[in-house]
């Protein structure tokens, strides 16, 4: 297995079927795949799609299933931890990543010699959210890369490729997706960023709450500036595609 693309799902049962037939167009023909579906305690019908699905017209799907709800970076890493493929790809489950960006972020991947840590990040150059969203996320990404200096603008961005085992040496905390790439480079490990498409949500409602996330995010700041001064590695210069 070459690929694993690993998305964490809750509530997006009207976005499977249409998401799972972009990505396979997109990568059927050239690679080895799969596509893990990690549902986080959906109360919907989000499970029971993906297990059609996986028995039906598309047997690259593996669904995975969390009783309960416990957050989007259990899910990843749950993703990643029963993936099979050398190379992760993780995108959001609400369609807004549009899978037909895999391919160029493929291509930056394979720059990269056999066992290098990297992370291939995407950035969303032209978001389809509200004036007031993009704002408050502008402000986020600009204080968390000042701080961290990852020099990435759009962590916030689901759409990223790392191997399978750079994401498995880093440290498991709540949250811990918005910080993938300044704890890459913890590890010593490049940093692309590659401008990416983005899309308007067709169906559901998004989970997105920025005081939440506001209140757990200073937090959760703090720790990974405490992981980064604990770590000797030397850090390597982002590069930035246009």
């Amino acid at each position: 297995m070459d690929i694993s693309v690993v998305i964490p799902a809750k509530n997006e049962q009207d976005n499977i079927i249409p998401l799972i037939k972009e990505i396979v167009a997109v990568l059927d023909s050239n690679n080895q795949f799969e596509i893990v579906y990690v549902d986080d305690g959906s109360d919907d019908n989000t499970y029971s799609n993906l297990c059609l699905a996986a028995s039906g017209d598309y047997p690259q799907v593996n669904p995975i299933r969390h009783k309960y709800s416990v957050g989007q970076s259990k899910a990843i890493h749950t993703g990643v931890s029963y993936a099979k493929g050398k190379l992760i790809v993780t995108l959001d489950a609400d369609g807004q990543n549009n899978p037909a960006d895999i391919p160029q972020l493929l291509k930056e991947a394979q720059k990269f010699p056999v066992g290098t840590d990297f992370c291939i990040a995407g950035y969303r150059k032209n978001r389809k959210d509200t004036a007031w969203k993009r704002m408050q996320s502008k402000i986020a990404n600009n204080i968390r890369s000042r701080i961290l200096g990852d020099n990435t603008p759009d962590t916030g961005c689901g759409l990223k490729i790392f191997p399978k085992d750079t994401f498995l040496q880093l440290p498991y905390f709540d949250h811990m997706h918005r910080f993938l790439p300044a704890l890459v480079r913890r590890l010593g490990g490049a940093i692309v960023v590659v401008a990416v498409s983005h899309r308007d949500r067709q169906s559901g409602t998004s989970k997105y709450n920025m005081l939440g996330r506001l209140r757990v995010g200073i937090v959760d700041l703090l720790g990974v500036m405490w992981l980064q001064r604990r770590s000797n590695s030397a850090l390597v210069e982002t590069i930035h595609e246009q």
